[in-house]
């Protein structure tokens, strides 16, 4: 895809890879990315806001090809689908300058073998003129690593939020034109990259208030023409109370756990309460954190392995915790054969999202008439627990 411009001397370098599938090694992408770099003129000079990952060198290169001179490259974070061709960057144009916060500089260094006499850093507040162009740089530490910044440009009204309000969605198109598709991609990627730092993010976006916004430029994804579309989602994703949702994952070995889940789905359901069930032998990681970012209550169901959880109920247990959602209720259902750890093991594994256990379900072998009222139980404490404010 060719180079566009998005605002007026601001253009889109950056590259599509429609193809990648996973991300880190660890994150599903059912729709490719993109790695987004803008260049940015001045009457005087001008200023290449991030680059791109290293597969995709060549793309940015070919894109700055009739770009005589860049006298600046913003890293806004150092992790290399961001800043991976900063030093193929900076051999090409040896009078450049990198932008980074204090935080980055050695990190730059560290990861790219950059030399820090090309390394300037820039404070939270400060401006640098272009001439006729203004970017303002904004310290936002942990969004969603320690030495991340925003970039503001002033007279278009343009910032270019790092990975917030990003999606992994590789769209020829550029813009976020179908709500619909880009409200999906958008939340899948808060999900899986932006919900631990939930905290951070929500003194940011009341920082951003004070800014006139025109366009939100993400450093993955769609850019977006209507700034008020992404900041009401992520101010419910990240500031209101969550939903009357349960989100169930389970797996089972003998079919006992799977007939506990399906008994407790039918009671949520009949109770009112929203429920979307996991198996977690087929389950798409992605869908269930976003799952996790509405519901007010987490169980988790597996059957005893050799005395404690099954490992793919550890595997979600244990990405619960460290994607850290709002979630207050948590519970164990599951099976077990002689004896059984496992309750206590997943009590442990999700104590630091420090949530309101409800009565553990627990049955040894198939489900029996007690059990499945011990499930409707507790699905009664569900809907009780979820009518509290």
């Amino acid at each position: 895809m060719k180079a566009r411009e998005i605002a007026p001397g601001v253009r889109w370098v950056g590259a599509l890879h429609g193809d990648r599938r996973l991300f880190d090694d660890l994150i599903p992408l059912p729709d490719g990315t993109t790695y987004n770099a803008y260049l940015i003129a001045g009457r005087e000079k001008s200023a290449l806001i991030d680059t791109v990952d290293p597969a995709k060198t060549d793309v940015l290169l070919a894109h700055l090809s009739e770009v005589a001179r860049v006298d600046y490259v913003v890293i806004q974070h150092v992790e290399q689908d961001h800043s991976g061709s900063l030093p193929v960057v900076l051999d090409r144009y040896p009078e450049a300058r990198v932008l980074a916060t204090p935080k980055a500089k050695g990190m730059i260094v560290d990861h790219l073998g950059v030399r820090e006499g090309r390394i300037t850093t820039v404070e939270d507040g400060e401006t640098l003129s272009l001439g006729g162009k203004t970017l303002e740089f904004l310290h936002a530490p942990w969004v969603h690593w320690p030495e991340t910044m925003l970039t503001y440009l002033r007279e278009e009204r343009v910032l270019f939020p790092c990975d917030l309000f990003g999606s992994h969605f590789a769209l020829a198109g550029l813009f976020a034109t179908d709500r619909a598709r880009m409200y999906e991609a958008a939340k899948r990627y808060y999900a899986e990259i932006m919900m631990p730092f939930r905290a951070a993010i929500r003194g940011h976006l009341e920082r951003l208030t004070t800014y006139a916004l025109a366009v939100i430029a993400p450093s993955h994804g769609p850019i977006h023409p209507d700034p008020s579309f992404i900041l009401d989602a992520y101010r419910d994703w990240v500031l209101s109370p969550p939903k009357n949702e349960v989100v169930l994952a389970y797996v089972s070995m003998h079919g006992s756990t799977a007939r506990m889940a399906e008994h407790l789905v039918a009671a949520l359901a009949e109770r009112g309460v929203g429920v979307e069930p996991f198996n977690l032998t087929v389950t798409d990681l992605g869908r269930l954190a976003m799952a996790l970012v509405d519901a007010r209550t987490l169980v988790i169901g597996a059957p005893t392995v050799l005395v404690g959880p099954h490992p793919s109920a550890v595997s979600a247990a244990y990405l619960a915790s460290a994607l850290r959602p709002k979630l207050r209720h948590a519970a164990f259902i599951g099976s077990y054969g002689w004896s059984s750890q496992a309750e206590a093991r997943m009590k442990a594994l999700l104590e630091p999202l420090k949530p309101d256990w409800l009565p553990s379900v627990l049955c040894r072998g198939l489900p029996t008439d007690e059990s499945r009222a011990a499930l409707d139980r507790l699905a009664d404490a569900i809907v009780a627990r979820h009518r509290e404010p």
